[in-house]
């Protein structure tokens, strides 16, 4: 068994969901090992990491119109506002998403379905570098 760890920088252009999905490929394809399992961990409290559906691109607005209307930016409903209305709102979208990610590898490539990317959520509106961080164990 063999490990490699390493870190992407994201910057996602946006507010929303962002698909990273080739830039984590790139990194995969240039590594030694090529079975294994690839851990993805999200080093931030405002952003998140989900594998959906990247053939249709309503999906994502939907998804990213439903979790702003179950998690709105009401500075009303919370205390924590340090940095802003969107402060609170988006550790919340953050605690009910994902902030790692664990994938299978085979011949050097991640076993998503053929409908699946992994997309960086961007919870705050003013997009910010996002520090990934990866581990893969294997072969």
């Amino acid at each position: 068994m063999q490990q490699v760890n390493d870190f992407l920088t994201l910057h996602p252009p946006r507010r929303g969901l962002t698909e990273v999905t080739g830039e984590i490929a790139a990194w995969l394809a240039a590594q030694p090992l090529r079975e294994g399992l690839l851990t993805l961990f999200l080093r931030h409290t405002s952003a998140s990491l989900v594998i959906q559906e990247n053939a249709d691109a309503d999906v994502q607005r939907d998804l990213e119109a439903f979790l702003d209307k179950l998690v709105p930016e009401d500075p009303a409903l919370y205390r924590h506002r340090a940095e802003g209305p969107d402060d609170m709102p988006a550790h919340i979208k953050a605690a009910l998403t994902q902030s790692h990610l664990s994938l299978p590898v085979s011949q050097g490539r991640m076993l998503l379905g053929t409908w699946q990317g992994i997309y960086l959520w961007e919870h705050r509106r003013k997009p910010r570098p996002r520090e990934l961080a990866l581990h893969l164990v294997g072969e």
